[in-house]
This record gives C-alpha cells, sequence and structure tokens, in this order.
C-alpha cells in the first residue's frame, strides 16, 4: 500500500483554509451584528474526495481515506415563511396606522374637548337666542346674537378649510407613497439584474438577498404583495434564491397585477388617475391593468390613504374626509334654510320684513357642496348690530315671539342629508360615529402592531446575530485552526525526519 508522502500535510492544509473562513465568516457576523436588515451567514463545510478514488482500486487499501474538509458555501440563515408572516402583518399594520394618522388630525380638528368645538359654539348661539327672548327690546342682546351666529359661521367655515387642508395632505402624502412604490420597484429589478449575473457564477450574492428583502418589507407595507422566485441557470447552488417577481393581491388573495416580472427584468409603474371635478381617486393603474379605486382592494398604507383621501364609487365621493365634508356641508345647509326660514317670518324692531340670516358667499345656498366653507351671517345683520334681526311676529319692539320660534329650531326636527333629527342631535351623531371608528381602528392597528413585533422577533431569533453564538463559534473554529496547524507542524517533522534524518547512520 503506497499512500501519498504529503497527504498528511495537504489534509491539514485544507483544514486550516476551511476554519479561517468560517472565522472570516464568524469575523463579519460580529461586525454586523447591529447593521439593519442583515442576515447572519454560516458556513458549509464538507468533506472532500477520498482516496483511493474509484479507479484506483489496484492501491490495496481496505477503505477508503478522508483527504480532508472544503468549504461548501456561504449563506444565510433566512426562513422564508418567517419572512412572509412578518409581510402579511406588515400589510395591515401599513393600512391601519395610515387609517389612524387620518383619524387622529382629523379629531384634533374636531376638538370637541373644549369650549371651541362646534357643538359647544351651537350651544352658545342657542343660549344668545334664549337672551333675546327675555330682551327682545335690548339692543346688547341683538348684538351677541349677531356676533354668536357670525362665530358658527366662522367655525364651520374653519373645521371645512382645516379639513380641506389635512385633505391635501393625504393627496400629497398618496403621490409621494406612490413614487416610493415605484422606486422601490426599480431597485428590486435593479437587484434582480445583479443577481442573475453573479448566481450563474456559482456564487450566493447574501447581501444582496438581504437588501431585495428590505425593499421587499417596505413595499409590504404599501400593498397586499406575492413574492415568487425564478430560478437564474447557468452554475448556480442549490441554495440560490434567483430573482423575484411581485404582484399586488386583492383582499380575497387574487392578482390585480404584476408589477414586477424577475424573467424579463421589467416592472409596470404603479399610478393614481383622478377625478377633473372632485380631485378624488378614480383609477389605480398597475402597468397596463387599470383598476377602479372602490374595487382596488389591496391592504397597505396606499389603500389606507385612499380611503382617508377619498375616491369615487358610482358617480358618489366616499372616504373618511370627503363623508366628513360631506356631513358638515348639509349641516350647514340644512341648519342655516331652517334659521332663515324662521328668521323670515318674523320682523324687525323696525316694522321690516326679516330677511335671510344666514348667507352662502360666491354662490346660492343649492346644492350643499361647499355650504360649510361658504356660509357666514348676512351683511346687513353684521353691519346694523343685530338691530335687522327679525325677533318679532308683529313688528313690536317688545314682542320675541319669532326669536322663540328662531330658539326652537335647535331642538326641532329637520331633514339633513339622509337623516331626519335635530342639528344638535346631528352633529353629536357625526361626532360619536368618527370617535367610534377611530377607536376601533386604534386598535386594529395596535393589535396587527403586536402581531408585527411578535413576527419579526421570530424572524431575528433565525436571522439575527447573537454574539455569544458568535463568540462560541470562534473559539470552536479557532481550536480547530490552531490543531490543523499543529497537525502541518507534525507533518513538517515526520518530512523533516524522512528527508534530512534517514539513511545517516554509519556515516
Amino acid at each position: 500500500m503506497t499512500i501519498p508522502t504529503f497527504m498528511g500535510l495537504e489534509t491539514a492544509k485544507r483544514g486550516l483554509a476551511a476554519q479561517q473562513a468560517a472565522l472570516s465568516v464568524t469575523a463579519n457576523n460580529i461586525s454586523n451584528a447591529n447593521t439593519e436588515g442583515y442576515s447572519r451567514q454560516r458556513v458549509t463545510f464538507k468533506a472532500t474526495t477520498p482516496y483511493p478514488s474509484v479507479s484506483m482500486n489496484s492501491v490495496g487499501l481496505a477503505g477508503q481515506m478522508g483527504t480532508g474538509v472544503e468549504v461548501g458555501s456561504v449563506e444565510r440563515v433566512r426562513d422564508s415563511f418567517l419572512d412572509y408572516q412578518y409581510r402579511s402583518h406588515s400589510t395591515n399594520a401599513g393600512y391601519y396606522n395610515s387609517k389612524v394618522d387620518a383619524f387622529a388630525q382629523m379629531e384634533g380638528i374636531m376638538n370637541e374637548l373644549d369650549d371651541s368645538g362646534l357643538n359647544s359654539v351651537l350651544n352658545s348661539f342657542w343660549n344668545s337666542i334664549q337672551e333675546l327672548t327675555n330682551n327682545a327690546h335690548e339692543p346688547s342682546a341683538r348684538s351677541v346674537v349677531a356676533q354668536k351666529g357670525q362665530t358658527v359661521a366662522q367655525t364651520f367655515n374653519h373645521l371645512y378649510e382645516s379639513l380641506t387642508t389635512v385633505q391635501r395632505n393625504l393627496g400629497d402624502q398618496l403621490n409621494q407613497d406612490v413614487l416610493t412604490m415605484n422606486s422601490l420597484l426599480s431597485q428590486l429589478n435593479s437587484l434582480n439584474e445583479q443577481i442573475a449575473q453573479v448566481e450563474p457564477n456559482g456564487y450566493l450574492p447574501n447581501d444582496l438577498y438581504d437588501k431585495r428583502d428590505q425593499l421587499l418589507d417596505q413595499l409590504s407595507s404599501m400593498a397586499s404583495i406575492k413574492v415568487s422566485y425564478n430560478k437564474t441557470g447557468g452554475n448556480s447552488l442549490p441554495a440560490a434564491e434567483g430573482t423575484v417577481s411581485v404582484e399586488i393581491l386583492g383582499s380575497n388573495g387574487q392578482s390585480l397585477g404584476k408589477v414586477l416580472d424577475g424573467q424579463t427584468y421589467t416592472t409596470a409603474d404603479v399610478k393614481v388617475n383622478y377625478d377633473n371635478d372632485t380631485g378624488l381617486v378614480t383609477i389605480i393603474s398597475l402597468g397596463g391593468t387599470d383598476i377602479a379605486a372602490d374595487a382596488f382592494t389591496s391592504k397597505g398604507s396606499l389603500l389606507g390613504l385612499i380611503e382617508s383621501f377619498g375616491y369615487m364609487s358610482n358617480g358618489e365621493e366616499k372616504g373618511i374626509y370627503p363623508d366628513m365634508l360631506t356631513n358638515l356641508d348639509d349641516m350647514a345647509l340644512a341648519f342655516a334654510k331652517a334659521f332663515n326660514e324662521v328668521h323670515q317670518n318674523g320682523f324687525t324692531n323696525t316694522g321690516e320684513k326679516g330677511g335671510a340670516f344666514f348667507e352662502f358667499t360666491g354662490t346660492e345656498a343649492e346644492p350643499a357642496k361647499g355650504a360649510a366653507a361658504k356660509i357666514k351671517v348676512a351683511d346687513d345683520i353684521m353691519a346694523s348690530r343685530g338691530e335687522k334681526i327679525a325677533a318679532s311676529l308683529n313688528g313690536q319692539t317688545s314682542d320675541n315671539a319669532n326669536a322663540t320660534n328662531l330658539a326652537a329650531v335647535f331642538t326641532s326636527k329637520i331633514t339633513i342629508g339622509e337623516k331626519t333629527t335635530t342639528v344638535l342631535d346631528y352633529y353629536a351623531g357625526i361626532i360619536g360615529e368618527m370617535g367610534v371608528q377611530a377607536q376601533e381602528t386604534n386598535r386594529l392597528a395596535k393589535n396587527t402592531e403586536t402581531q408585527l413585533n411578535s413576527a419579526e422577533i421570530n424572524r431575528q431569533s433565525v436571522s439575527a446575530v447573537s454574539l455569544d453564538e458568535e463568540m462560541s463559534n470562534m473559539i470552536q473554529f479557532q481550536h480547530a485552526y490552531n490543531a490543523a496547524a499543529r497537525m502541518i507542524t507534525l507533518q513538517d517533522e515526520i518530512l523533516d525526519k524522512i528527508i534530512n534524518g534517514m539513511g545517516v547512520v554509519g556515516r
């Protein structure tokens, strides 16, 4: 039996190189312990071809001898199922968080927790009219009614303007989200091209995989996505992940459109189209696929912003802010019309027929669109400091019958939008509905945030760098490296004895 002279040296050298590679990977893991999106890596070892090979059975060995170890590959430690769980929860969290923000801004505007809210202003206006019924002949009482009425109108104006401003901001944010989505898709496509160049050469581009997963995580918060993988061919390793394709999914898991093709390296831009008249969302375009706004059901921050900002459905305005603006318009119009009707039945102190108490600037009171933004107290009433208020039914200064009727408008049922109720009850209803929706959205947002955090913890338990584990690995690989180095020293001593110490007897 003949054993190669340098076989032991070569075996030890392979062990030395393999352990050195493992230590380098460990050093890289430790260096990136706090790097966001980094997945810990590990070296896979595999035994080299044993000696002798099958074709050398003439050596006469009863078995094969190992020839050492080599590095198979450097792989990421990642669980695709945990990635799927995280992205599913990220989609829900993005959807509810965007709506939570929209409701929070609306609640801040409506501001019903102090005296500046519309409910308090309406009550203050009602109280001033009650005071007028007791002091119809007092100019100061009339002046207070005019001022309180103007405060009501200005509060409607302020609420409408503030809500419209926030709505515009939500629209800007929606456009920014669309730009961000398209940018993410473009970056993912670029990574696909880079990965497709590396994998066929037998390498695993782990850093590119990490960057790609980070982008997919961001994209999943904006819309529900399906990620599929495409093999790159060539000499790709079995662990190679390939390129990715991305589809936008609806609420039932159906595909709404492919936005990234990992086989052709193309992207489909996401676009949002708006109605020319209302400015609300009408169509969401996914490449060549146009989806009506009310049929776009892919949860994520994009849908949350669309539902908050507003969209068109069968010719009607829908959404959190359009609904509230419509409620304010209906309320302002119905209240003004009811108040004006009573006011026009009365007489002023000078015996003149009462005119309109409330007016709408720039347009007639019909239709209701924008009524809350345009309502004001009539100029002649403000200019006369309330002397033009028709508090009487017979034209006598001492008569307060019409003032009593004006006060009754607040407690009388009128038609507001599609409801028949009092103005105060109607307002309490829309504020209560807003509060319930906001509370439910906050609850769901907290639940999804908890689920998202739990999924992230589970994912980090697999993929994140554990310094304790890396220190243990470092010691393990260091000892193996030292042992391999000692084996090389031993082989050197043996070869030295063979080469320099044998055959000198008798000299």
